[in-house]
């Protein structure tokens, strides 16, 4: 492997793995973000979080070459999985408990924003890159391999 792959992946999986640590961050919290879940309703917030959850592994799944629907299954079902495991550790920290709906919630915004992301990257290969070849060189912003379309 070179060093521009190791890089690329890098790239890739960091967003995702970084963004799940500070999900379990806020998981191991008694109350967090008092002011934004008074005002916010808490499947709406676990929706939201787990569709940028879904998106960032879709997208590190088209950077790895995945074909779309691979990308999309890959970001709703991990996201899912994650989600799951969150309620679960969810239920070890004091003032919090381990919801159904919340991981319903949480396999829903994954799916949708796997979904978004995988719509994002059709557009992209579909409609930009095609009319503007000179942009493929933004392939790695997007998230996707210069092999997916």
């Amino acid at each position: 492997m070179t060093s521009a792959t190791i890089w690329r992946r890098v790239l890739l999986w960091a967003p995702p793995l970084a963004y799940m640590g500070f999900i379990f961050y806020l998981s191991s919290e008694s109350d967090p973000l008092p002011g934004l879940t008074r005002v916010v309703w808490d499947k709406a917030l676990h929706g939201g979080g787990y569709a940028l959850l879904g998106a960032l592994l879709a997208r590190a799944a088209t950077g790895e070459g995945r074909r779309s629907a691979a990308a999309w299954m890959f970001g709703a079902i991990a996201g899912s999985i994650y989600g799951a495991s969150d309620e679960w550790h969810q239920s070890f920290v004091a003032g919090r408990d381990a919801d159904v709906l919340d991981w319903a919630a949480d396999t829903v915004g994954s799916a949708v924003g796997a979904t978004c992301l995988v719509v994002l990257v059709s557009l992209w290969h579909g409609q930009i890159v095609r009319r503007w070849p000179r942009l493929a060189r933004l392939h790695g912003l997007v998230g996707t391999s210069a092999r997916v379309r």
